[in-house]
């Protein structure tokens, strides 16, 4: 049984560097799918030129002219005939030595006045084209022999009668010919422009390279700007966008580790209160002590609950990550968010009203929009005053849903109302406990579908109101 042959490391690390892509190898294979289709091009161009000259001005005929005029200044069927047969013999050596074969030329040549034949090779002969009559000026036909498509030169003078035959060449030879042709000076040429090319792109990745190893060196914490001050433009926009990413990092950092500051705050309090009061029930011996011990323990925990469930709501928020959307009638659905907040309404004497169409489907996310009402509904009843009127408005433009929450509670003054959005901020003056997140987590909501929140006047020019627009789908 033998061993399968495993790679060594090296050879292994030797290939994940050559299979890796790099910009380098990139622009070299670049060049030379460059080089390959200027070959194309090239071979294209030679065999459009080729087709035109066969048609419109074909060498055979101009060589057929030139042999025969030389022909005319001999009178001797001898030295005719060994002329020729010379002038054969070097046109099918020099055709063999550039590639043109299977082209080989034929020259019979005939006395005009006997028509007696002064030359003619043995495979000419056997071929056995027939003769063309005579005519006034130099022609070029084509006949088929035996399958095969010749071209046959046909010139006369008063002395002599020349006849050139030579087979058709297909255009794969031409092709084949003049590709091998053009193959050595692209060859040539590559190294000349292959190699400034590397050397350009090595040197032109070498201030990127820099600027990754200069990054890579910085702390995990260091979330100061890069500092690189590049030189080149095309590296300007790259250190800017990582200077302003940074920056957008360091103030997210700035802004949580404040939040973890203010949330560590403000449940401090609530848990401090519940070891208080625990400590109150379990010594005292009077039970009205323990009594009221309860209820102030049982306030902190509800606080305390609250607290946690916001600071869970707005870190839900914060998420990158959004869920899908889904459809549902958004009328219906606030209708039935108002009946779970009417117990807590009436036990505090407040009415609750809604003016809303009977029916509003759309596609929204719920999770959003659930904090975005619950929140408002939840701060105007928490802030009105025994007595007082909560109103909730529901309508569509075709474009964006308007949500409004109002009250004629005590309202907010306008020189805070810039800062109802930040969290754990609490307005002075209010007797209500609350934890200051609920309308940061309006506003979080608000921006994830793509909203805006606003501040307003309450009812009857007194209280608060906040107004909602939400933008809708196309298709709602």
């Amino acid at each position: 049984m033998t061993r399968a042959m495993t790679p060594s490391p090296v050879l292994r690390r030797l290939w994940t560097r050559l299979a890796e892509p790099t910009l380098v190898r990139r622009s070299v294979l670049s060049v030379t799918v460059a080089f390959v289709l200027v070959w194309a091009v090239l071979l294209g161009y030679n065999f459009v030129n080729y087709k035109h000259a066969i048609t419109n001005d074909p060498g055979l005929l101009k060589y057929g002219d030139a042999l025969l005029d030389s022909l005319d200044l001999i009178a001797d069927p001898a030295q005719a005939a060994a002329v020729v047969s010379a002038t054969n013999h070097w046109t099918n050596i020099r055709r063999r030595q550039i590639g043109l074969l299977p082209g080989v030329a034929m020259h019979e040549l005939r006395d005009s006045t006997s028509g007696q034949v002064v030359y003619v090779p043995t495979a000419l002969q056997e071929l056995g084209i027939p003769l063309s009559p005579p005519q006034t000026s130099s022609t070029i036909s084509e006949p088929v022999v035996h399958g095969q498509r010749y071209r046959v030169y046909a010139g006369q003078t008063p002395r002599w009668t020349l006849r050139i035959v030579e087979m058709k060449r297909p255009d794969a030879d031409y092709l084949r010919y003049n590709g091998r042709y053009l193959v050595p000076y692209l060859l040539l040429a590559a190294p000349f422009v292959l190699l400034p090319v590397w050397l350009s792109v090595r040197n032109g990745l070498r201030p990127l390279q820099q600027l990754a190893r200069r990054i890579a060196q910085r702390n995990t914490d260091d979330l100061q700007p890069v500092g690189f001050n590049a030189r080149h433009r095309e590296l300007s926009p790259l250190e800017q966008s990582l200077d302003t990413l940074l920056a957008r990092m360091r103030q997210k950092v700035e802004r949580e580790r404040a939040f973890v500051q203010d949330a560590a705050h403000e449940i401090r309090t609530p848990l401090a209160v519940i070891t208080a009061q625990a400590h109150v029930m379990a010594r005292s011996q009077s039970e009205e002590e323990r009594t009221q011990a309860q209820a102030h323990l049982e306030q902190a925990i509800a606080r305390t609950s609250h607290l946690a469930q916001q600071l869970l709501d707005l870190a839900a928020l914060d998420e990158a990550q959004r869920p899908a959307p889904r459809d549902l009638d958004v009328a219906q659905w606030l209708r039935a968010a108002l009946a779970q907040a009417a117990p807590q309404a009436m036990s505090q004497q407040i009415e609750l009203s809604l003016e809303a169409p009977d029916t509003l489907p759309a596609r929204l996310d719920l999770p959003a929009l659930e904090s975005i009402v619950h929140n408002l509904i939840d701060n105007a009843v928490r802030y009105t005053t025994a007595g007082g009127n909560v109103a909730v408005g529901l309508r569509h433009d075709g474009t964006l849903l308007h949500l409004v929450v109002q009250d004629d509670g005590p309202g907010i003054p306008v020189t805070e109302r810039s800062r109802v959005f930040e969290r754990f901020y609490r307005g002075v003056g209010h007797a209500a406990n609350g934890s200051g997140l609920g309308l940061a987590i309006v506003q979080q909501a608000v921006r994830r579908m793509g909203g805006q929140v606003q501040v307003g006047d309450g009812l009857n020019g007194k209280g608060v109101g906040f107004f909602v627009s939400i933008p809708l789908p196309r298709n709602a």
